[in-house]
């Protein structure tokens, strides 16, 4: 698993541990983020993934029979500062994952991770949820490198016959996202108001986007499902299938706080360009593999703000 440290990695992890499967990890770091939480059964390699030796020297050690290709730099908002340098790190890194995978003697089955912004803002601006045969419109660098690792892993399917599934997930959220994020900044801002640290006014970008949200750990659940019972080649929208406005979540996140709270719009928290809304259309995936969200959006606000508390004490 690349990105294995990383925010879903570490939740698939956890998840493919606990399946008893062994978990090796490609970390960029001596050794993974402390975050991450990883169980001492990963097994962790540090390695630059945009250098082609070094991938092909570890896929040829590991001869894996999976590979979740999860790294990424994976900020829409922070694609804008360095849109070359997304576009390569993105697309780079898995260029070189499918090119040491092909060249095993029994190629692995491999998950690529699109997203949602792949679809970016559609002509009748979210009066439907988004199903796979929606155009794609990306509005923002990291949506255009996202459509680029998704068809880099069409290619090698159709190029080489390599056992491609892809995804294209839409928000997911939950313990251990980075505070760069909506719903982890909401929640680290009231888990510092309750400590005292930030005074009582919880600062909010756009509150009129609609997002769908999913808990991290269902998201990863459908990561697992995919990589065994996704057709390569085909394509995969996950999401909750909601979309509430970032208002109603952060209607559902006040009451929580053990503080009186305000709220204000930061101009500093909005983007010039945004989509108004994400809805996803996962039906396709949910009839090929019964999958459904199990974690409803007040328990991954519950368990985020809770997790926010905890770093916020230590």
């Amino acid at each position: 698993m690349t990105g294995v440290d990383g925010f879903a990695g570490s939740h698939l992890a956890d998840l493919l541990v606990a399946e008893g499967h062994l978990v090796h990890g490609a970390i960029r770091g001596a050794t993974p983020y402390a975050t991450a939480q990883l169980s001492r059964r990963v097994r962790c390699h540090q390695i630059n993934l945009l250098r082609r030796s070094a991938v092909d020297e570890l896929m040829r050690a590991i001869k894996p029979e999976w590979v979740f290709h999860l790294a990424a730099a994976s900020s829409p908002a922070k694609s804008w500062d360095d849109p070359a340098g997304t576009l390569h790190t993105n697309l780079g890194c898995q260029a070189n994952v499918l090119a040491a995978a092909s060249a095993l003697k029994t190629p692995p089955a491999l998950l690529v991770v699109g997203s949602g912004d792949e679809y970016g803002e559609q002509p009748d601006h979210g009066e439907r949820a988004i199903t796979e045969e929606a155009p794609l419109r990306p509005l923002t660098p990291y949506g255009v490198s996202k459509v680029g690792q998704d068809l880099l892993g069409l290619q090698y399917f159709l190029s080489l016959g390599l056992p491609v599934v892809r995804v294209r997930p839409f928000n997911h959220t939950g313990p251990r996202q980075l505070p760069t994020f909506a719903i982890p900044s909401f929640a680290r801002q009231v888990a510092r108001m309750e400590t005292g640290r930030q005074p009582p006014t919880l600062r909010v970008g756009n509150l009129d986007a609609r997002r769908d949200f999913t808990d991290v750990r269902d998201m990863v659940r459908a990561y697992r499902l995919a990589i065994e019972q996704g057709r390569p080649g085909e394509v995969y929208n996950l999401g909750a299938g909601q979309a509430p406005t970032l208002r109603q979540v952060v209607e559902l996140l006040l009451p929580m706080s053990r503080v009186p709270i305000t709220v204000e719009v930061d101009p500093a928290r909005t983007h010039a360009v945004e989509v108004s809304t994400y809805w996803c259309d996962a039906t396709k995936f949910r009839r090929l593999t019964g999958w459904q969200p199990a974690i409803s959006l007040d328990r991954t606000l519950r368990d985020t703000l809770d997790y926010w508390r905890l770093m916020e004490r230590n």
